[in-house]
Protein backbone atom coordinates (compact mmCIF):
# COMPACT_ATOMS: atom_id res chain seq x y z
CA UNK A 1 0.00 0.00 0.00
CA UNK A 2 2.81 2.40 0.87
CA UNK A 3 4.61 1.59 -2.37
CA UNK A 4 1.47 2.34 -4.39
CA UNK A 5 1.20 5.74 -2.76
CA UNK A 6 4.87 6.40 -3.42
CA UNK A 7 4.45 5.43 -7.08
CA UNK A 8 1.42 7.72 -7.37
CA UNK A 9 3.35 10.62 -5.86
CA UNK A 10 6.28 10.05 -8.21
CA UNK A 11 3.87 9.95 -11.15
CA UNK A 12 2.56 13.37 -10.16
CA UNK A 13 6.01 14.79 -9.43
CA UNK A 14 7.52 13.48 -12.67
CA UNK A 15 4.71 15.11 -14.68
CA UNK A 16 5.50 18.46 -13.10
CA UNK A 17 9.25 17.99 -13.64
CA UNK A 18 8.70 17.14 -17.31
CA UNK A 19 6.54 20.23 -17.77
CA UNK A 20 9.20 22.46 -16.16
CA UNK A 21 12.01 20.89 -18.18
CA UNK A 22 10.08 21.30 -21.42
CA UNK A 23 9.32 24.93 -20.61
CA UNK A 24 13.05 25.67 -20.23
CA UNK A 25 14.58 23.52 -22.96
CA UNK A 26 15.83 24.65 -26.34
CA UNK A 27 13.56 22.92 -28.90
CA UNK A 28 16.30 23.00 -31.51
CA UNK A 29 18.84 21.19 -29.35
CA UNK A 30 16.90 18.55 -27.44
CA UNK A 31 13.88 16.32 -27.63
CA UNK A 32 10.80 16.89 -25.49
CA UNK A 33 10.98 15.31 -22.06
CA UNK A 34 8.43 12.75 -20.93
CA UNK A 35 7.34 12.16 -17.34
CA UNK A 36 8.97 8.71 -17.56
CA UNK A 37 12.35 10.46 -17.91
CA UNK A 38 12.02 11.67 -14.30
CA UNK A 39 10.15 8.78 -12.70
CA UNK A 40 12.44 6.27 -10.96
CA UNK A 41 9.68 3.64 -10.94
CA UNK A 42 9.26 3.59 -14.74
CA UNK A 43 11.78 1.82 -16.90
CA UNK A 44 12.29 2.98 -20.47
CA UNK A 45 14.42 1.68 -23.33
CA UNK A 46 15.85 5.05 -24.15
CA UNK A 47 18.20 7.39 -22.37
CA UNK A 48 21.76 7.12 -21.11
CA UNK A 49 21.06 4.06 -18.93
CA UNK A 50 19.26 2.08 -21.62
CA UNK A 51 21.98 -0.49 -22.17
CA UNK A 52 24.27 -1.74 -19.47
CA UNK A 53 27.57 -3.16 -20.63
CA UNK A 54 28.18 -6.67 -19.33
CA UNK A 55 31.79 -7.73 -18.93
CA UNK A 56 33.57 -10.62 -17.34
CA UNK A 57 35.46 -10.65 -14.08
CA UNK A 58 38.81 -10.57 -15.93
CA UNK A 59 38.05 -7.16 -17.44
CA UNK A 60 37.05 -5.77 -14.06
CA UNK A 61 40.19 -7.24 -12.50
CA UNK A 62 42.34 -5.55 -15.15
CA UNK A 63 40.64 -2.22 -14.53
CA UNK A 64 40.63 -2.17 -10.75
CA UNK A 65 43.16 -4.67 -9.42
CA UNK A 66 45.99 -4.84 -11.94
CA UNK A 67 46.30 -1.06 -12.28
CA UNK A 68 49.80 0.26 -11.74
CA UNK A 69 49.89 3.19 -9.29
CA UNK A 70 50.73 6.58 -10.81
CA UNK A 71 54.13 7.97 -9.91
Amino acid sequence: MAEAECRQRWSHTSSILAMLANAHRDPKKSRPFKPADFNPYQRTNEGPNAQVAKVGVQVLKQLFVDVQPRR
